[in-house]
Formats: C-alpha cells, structure tokens, sequence
C-alpha cells in the first residue's frame, strides 16, 4: 500500500473511535471535517518513511502513531484559527471549523482530537507496551509545554521572543515527535532522530514565513500576511526575505546529513530532497 493510501486509513480508522456510540453527531461530524480532506500529510509521511527505513517491524503501531500525529496536527489547526488566535476563515481552501459548526464546538473538536491521539496510542500498543509507552511520551512532549506547540503558541504572548526556540516550538516540535515516532514504533531508540525532526521543522518555519509573506490568500489556502497583522514572530521579519530564503537553505542544507545511519537511510534523503522542493517558495505571487 502507498503511504499516502496507508496514511488515509489510519486516520478513517482513528476518527471510527472517535465516532462510535451514541456520540454528538455535529461533533463527530466537525472532527471529520477538521481532518479531511487533509493536506499534504507531511507529518505522518515523515513517520512512516522513518519507521519503514529502521524496519517497520509493527506496520499497525506505525499507523496509529502516524494517525495520532496529524490528529493533534488538525487539533492545533482548529485552535489556531478560533477568534482568540488567528481568526481565521479558511483552513486548506474552505471555512475554518468555527465558521462551518460553531465556535464552542470548534473548541471540543481539537480538543477531542487530542485527547483521541493518545487513545489510539495506548489501545494499539497492547503488544508492545514499551514502545506505546515511548510513543505517547513523545507526543505528549511535544505537544505541550515547555518544548511543544503549546510553548510555541505561547511565546507568541512574550515582549521578547527567542525566535529559534520559538520556531522548534511552534512548528518543529511535530517534525521531531514525527521522525522520533517513526523510530521508536519500529523498535528504535528516539534520540539520534531528533536533529533531523528539528532541522525538517525548522525549515518548514520558515518556509511557511515565506509563504506568508510572499503568497496570497488563493494560492495558500488561508488568509495571507497573518504574520504582519499579529505582529508574530518570524524569520522574514527578523531576516527580511533574503535573508530568510538563505536561512532556509542553510537549515535544508544540514537536514540530509543529519540522518541517522539506518537500512533506509538513501530513500530518507531522497524523501528530504523532495519536501525541501515542495517547501521552497518560488516566487512572490501575492497581488
């Protein structure tokens, strides 16, 4: 099975057990929503890819681990696009859930989220309790505080903001639960995975500060320029756009030779090659 079919099933899979019983169907019903259609699914396909490169010895852990990954990913899309964040209208080209349900209901749905990712976890690990374990230390990790997105969102409300850690925060931290995930749901140990998780996420940052800056709202899905009228953080705001763009090189630069030594370790740098292409901006379009 491709890994994005693969990656498609587990998430129908996870959002069932989430659905079943007498459930509030306008819940269950913007849980949906919020996570498909999905995006490029870059996350879970960093996942998999590790765990294949390092065996994948537990292909149904993987899934659930790569599920549980872009459950709390779409949680933190939903949260950010609330009124009291981004307040956003659209999310991957149509409304943003407050705006499609409701905005109470937009709360429980990430919440719900997240709180499914960690059940999807503990029930598909029976067999391999340490690694289930492992997994959902590692999620919650960096999900939370001091080194996850919540950290990252928060540092949005410092005076002084250290933009590295900000970065590693807000959007890396999902790239390192993703290669370490991989490793970990295939037998192996976490911690040499987690530069090349940063490094990935780092420049994903950036490159997203790029998009935002350079593209508009057509071309990205969702509102652009969000970075100026919330006066957030960022590496074109810090670095202007070429310094940005040379930023981005020089991360992207670092990633290949981070990965650690594995049976896979060519299809990961062809896999880093090519998100590098996909992440890069080309050229400003934004009118």
């Amino acid at each position: 099975m491709k890994l994005d079919a693969r990656i498609e099933a587990a998430i129908e899979t996870a959002l069932s057990l989430g659905q079943g019983g007498v459930a509030p169907p306008r819940l269950a019903s913007a849980m949906h929503y919020a996570v498909t259609p999905g995006g490029a699914r870059i996350r879970p396909t960093i996942l998999l890819s590790v765990a294949l490169a390092c065996g994948d010895d537990r292909p149904g852990l993987a899934d659930a681990a790569a599920a549980a990954l872009e459950l709390i990913h779409c949680a933190s899309l939903v949260h950010d696009d609330l009124p009291c964040f981004d307040d956003a209208a659209l999310r991957r080209g149509k409304p943003t859930v407050h705006l499609a349900y409701c905005e109470p209901l937009a709360v429980l749905t990430g919440d719900s989220l997240i709180i499914l990712a960690f059940d999807l976890l503990a029930q598909r690990g029976g067999d391999r309790p340490q690694r289930a374990l492992e997994l959902i230390r590692i999620l919650g990790r960096r999900a939370g505080m001091p080194f996850g997105i919540c950290a990252g969102q928060g540092w949005e409300s410092e005076a002084k903001v250290n933009l590295s850690a900000y970065h590693q925060a807000k959007t890396g931290a999902l790239f390192i639960a993703a290669t370490q995930m991989g490793a970990v749901a295939a037998g192996q140990e976490a911690e040499p995975w987690f530069e090349l998780g940063a490094r990935i996420g780092e420049a994903f940052q950036v490159a997203d500060d790029l998009r935002d800056a350079l593209y508009d709202e057509a071309t990205l899905g969702k509102p652009a320029g969000q970075d100026a009228v919330h006066a957030r953080p960022s590496a074109v705001a810090e670095l202007g756009v070429q310094g940005a763009t040379r930023r981005l090189s020089d991360i992207l630069g670092g990633a290949i030779a981070s990965i650690p030594a594995c049976p896979g370790e060519a299809m990961l740098a062809d896999l880093v090659r090519r998100t590098a292409e996909r992440m890069t901006p080309v050229a400003p379009v934004r009118v």
